[in-house]
């Protein structure tokens, strides 16, 4: 499955790389007098393709030559507008390269969208025009590089400039740009606020505002021990997630395998419940299974805030890596079946409805498998479900192995899915259902005739279609997921100090925490009376009871008004000048 094309992979060659690699230096301001101060016989790293946290000695473009960069590897808006324009190409024209070059709309090119970019220069130079579809032509690497008016003065400088400097450069220290990983420091939060300067992108920014408005308000009332753990750098910087849930023997793992048509390592496939863990399918170097306290435990991981559940959960729980061009987009999360009948009565060692809701709010989509012959929806399931409130935006349903019925029964199969998830999901609107058989034997033709096999085909190019927007929606997930966080974590912080001014001074302090727990709903009420909040985005009373129960209300800090005022401005200023600085710059 083809999710995004590298310069590499479009056709840039060896010797057009090259070039490349020093119109990037160019366009990347800072590079090339940070680079003076590198051996030149040391190959620096950038971000590679998309920023999704690759090197750039991992990329498909490796074999070209060293790529200078300032320590980033990021040419914003900004940048580039200066750059480009010696293209003489019209506004719109580079409205559109920019548009295609950044899919995914973090607000800045790497080298791979850089070179990319460079291509659909070239072809609208060519008078061709530019859609959606250009970098897939497969005449693109008989395209020279695009003609820059100005530019061989710009490199005839900067080499003149590396040649006189370079006699001293083994004796003179690297210079290394800011790095946001320093950011998670609690010591450097405190002292030291990061400079607007060093934030070339949307990831960036949001990891800034949140160290320096969000996590203070969080860690004072303790929103990570009723909701979720506190943010890191890797949870920034994670690829997409896709998560799939389902009963035993809908085909879960199976529909994994048919994305990347190969078996990856751990995968177990049968009749019986042969998934018995969670296994997190992502890239990797080689081929091979990590045990679930070693990767939890990996501060590069997303995975740190799984502690909380226990060993009992993370002896059940694997990462299983290989290499492989999908996956350096997308990760996916293989489930347990979900049991039913009297399999629900064994109690499992850890709090599953717990884990599935962390990896709910972590993921961008979640896949619901049914089986044509597992349409009753058991009481675990149900469960499951609705710990997936507030991500019903995320969910999508595929009715697997459809080709196991008649169309006639498949028609009634369908109603009675739809019939089911109405009872379970409490929304109005009529959930997407995708139908098909997603694995690699052909469709049974006999049992559901040519209209059905055409009808399968399609849904499945629609459900492919859907998956492959995911990387190019993923910042835009994380800015949607932030807000929501922020949003939780300020109402968060107005119950508690409702709580904290319900305590007396002195005496009688159990009694009064006690009846406050008891009358959490009509706290709850004040709260949403006196902010002006929706009903909707408040948290789920039972949960909050039950950890609330946890702590001595008293010991909770009071009100700080200035604290909530940060993530209001937060969330009306900073974030919408963010989007802003790193959109379209041609816009």
């Amino acid at each position: 499955m083809e999710i995004a094309r590298s310069a590499a992979a479009v056709g840039c060659s060896k010797e057009h790389q090259r070039i490349y690699a020093d119109w990037f230096a160019i366009a990347d301001p800072g590079a090339c007098s940070r680079n003076l101060r590198r051996s030149h016989h040391q190959r620096p790293q950038i971000e590679g393709l998309g920023g999704d946290g690759r090197r750039f000695a991992d990329s498909p473009v490796a074999a070209s030559p060293a790529v200078p960069a300032d320590g980033d590897g990021r040419v914003t808006g900004a940048d580039a507008t200066k750059f480009f324009a010696m293209s003489g190409l019209s506004r719109a024209d580079l409205k559109q390269v920019w548009a295609i070059a950044d899919s995914k709309r973090q607000g800045y090119l790497g080298f791979g969208e850089f070179a990319a970019a460079m291509q659909l220069v070239s072809l609208a130079q060519a008078g061709n025009e530019i859609t959606q579809d250009s970098l897939k032509r497969e005449d693109l690497s008989s395209f020279d590089p695009p003609v820059m008016k100005g530019l061989d003065e710009l490199l005839a400088r900067s080499m003149a400039i590396v040649n006189v400097v370079r006699p001293q450069e083994n004796g003179t220290p690297q210079v290394q740009a800011p790095s946001t990983n320093s950011w998670f420091s609690s010591k450097s939060a405190k002292k030291i606020q990061t400079p607007l300067t060093a934030v070339t992108s949307v990831i960036d920014g949001l990891k800034r505002l949140y160290i320096e408005k969000l996590k203070p308000l969080e860690v004072a009332y303790r929103f990570n021990d009723f909701a979720s753990p506190l943010l890191t750098n890797s949870d920034f910087d994670a690829k997409p997630m896709v998560m799939l849930l389902g009963q035993y023997s809908t085909g879960k793992t199976t529909f994994i395998k048919h994305l990347l048509k190969s078996n990856f390592p751990g995968a177990h496939i049968g009749p019986e419940p042969t998934t018995d863990r969670f296994v997190v399918v992502m890239s990797g170097s080689d081929e091979r299974t990590v045990p679930g306290n070693t990767i939890a435990v990996q501060a590069d991981m997303p995975f740190n805030g799984l502690t909380t559940f226990g060993g009992a959960f993370l002896s059940k729980f694997e990462c299983s890596q290989m290499p492989h061009p999908l996956l350096d987009h997308i990760t996916f999360v293989d489930t347990p079946g979900v049991l039913s009948g009297e399999k629900q009565r064994t109690q499992r060692s850890y709090d599953f409805t717990g884990v599935t809701s962390w990896f709910a709010a972590k993921c961008d989509v979640i896949l619901l498998l049914f089986d044509p012959h597992k349409l009753d929806i058991s009481d675990e399931f149900k469960r499951v479900i609705s710990s997936l409130r507030g991500n019903e935006d995320k969910i999508r349903v595929v009715l697997n192995k459809a080709d196991q019925v008649d169309t006639q029964q498949l028609m009634r199969v369908y109603g009675a899915l739809m019939w089911s998830l109405g009872k379970v999901l409490n929304t109005p609107e009529v959930m997407r259902v995708y139908i098909g058989s997603f694995n690699d034997k052909p469709v049974n033709e006999s049992a559901v005739g040519p209209i059905g096999k055409e009808l399968f085909e399609k849904e499945q190019e629609d459900l492919l279609a859907d998956l492959k927007d995911i990387p190019k929606k993923a910042c835009d997930r994380r800015v949607n997921e932030f807000v929501k966080r922020a949003r939780a974590a300020k109402i968060h912080a107005y119950i508690i100090g409702q709580l904290k001014k319900e305590m007396p001074a002195m005496m009688g302090k159990a009694k009064a925490q006690q009846r406050l727990i008891d009358n959490l709903q009509d706290e709850f009420a004040k709260v949403q009376r006196e902010y002006h909040l929706p009903a909707g985005d408040f948290p789920d009373l039972e949960h909050f009871k039950q950890v609330l129960a946890g702590y001595s209300i008293d010991k909770f800090e009071k009100m700080k008004p200035k604290m909530v005022q940060a993530v209001d401005d937060m969330l009306a200023h900073d974030i919408p000048d963010l989007l802003k600085n790193f959109s379209n710059p041609y816009q």
